[in-house]
């Protein structure tokens, strides 16, 4: 029945797709062109992430958005450096997270929206964070959260993803796909769960900021996966029925904003 519900739901622009081919990136353009209701709340993540940048970061470098897929962030901010390792046309940089072709100590911010739990080797990306942040500088992850409303969506929502806070390893399977089979909960177990080794393995990066919030419009626009489930019209009431439920953030939020940020020298 889950399965049948599943796949009703899922919008039949992108349900034949390969996750992880670029036709799929594509269609989740498609997809966000034709949902306001989406759209703005892409733009309230690309304002988080430049209110984040600017009240906890420091120090001159260059910006970039890691995992653009089919994001705008460029056009809303014109600095930012959008990349992805897929070769698509509205993306300026193809790159890894954990390999940026960027000089030592050169970015002030990283942004990262749904994508760090794709990156088959946090290590590696926090290694390489380490090498391209200026002092002061530091990375905005926007990411699916672990309280109790997440963690029972999560591990039902997605058929190529799971929700898994018990995983021994930080690493994705070796036979993951970019997008195919990632953990949603690599947030939790990175920042929450094995915090201690975090802080132990890269003592150059500081968790400064770890805030969830009550986008219900994440779940009611459907995202860029799955059917809309409210009239546009309905943005502002969405947006009001957010804000009221806002001091329960910690039991139904679906994200969770984090900041890291390089200790100056």
């Amino acid at each position: 029945m889950l399965s049948f519900l599943r796949r009703w739901l899922v919008d039949p622009r992108v349900r034949e797709l390969d996750v992880d081919a670029v036709d799929f990136s594509l269609a989740h353009r498609r997809v966000l062109t034709t949902k306001p209701l989406l759209q703005h709340l892409f733009r309230d993540f690309y304002a988080d992430c430049r209110r984040m940048d600017e009240q906890h970061l420091s120090g001159d470098g260059a910006r970039i958005e890691i995992g653009s897929g089919s994001g705008f962030m460029s056009d809303v901010y014109p600095d930012v450096i959008t990349s992805d390792l897929k070769p698509l046309p509205f993306v300026r940089l193809v790159c890894r997270g954990e390999r940026m072709p960027m000089r030592a100590g050169s970015l002030r911010a990283l942004y990262a929206i749904n994508t760090f739990h794709h990156l088959p080797s946090p290590s590696a990306f926090f290694r390489e964070l380490e090498r391209v942040l200026v002092p002061g500088g530091g990375a905005i992850f926007i990411e699916p959260y672990h309280g109790v409303a997440a963690r029972f969506l999560f591990k039902r929502l997605h058929a190529s993803e799971t929700f898994d806070a018990s995983a021994p390893r930080w690493e994705s399977d070796p036979d993951a796909g970019p997008f195919s089979r990632a953990n949603q909960a690599l947030s939790y177990i990175v920042f929450v769960r094995d915090r201690e080794r975090f802080e132990r393995e890269f003592p150059a990066l500081q968790l400064v900021v770890d805030r969830p919030h009550t986008h219900l419009r994440y779940l009611l626009s459907g995202g860029v996966n799955f059917r809309q489930l409210v009239p546009d019209a309905a943005d502002g009431l969405v947006i009001a029925l957010e804000r009221a439920l806002a001091p329960l953030a910690r039991v139904l939020a679906l994200q969770h904003t984090i900041v890291i940020r390089r200790r100056a020298a």
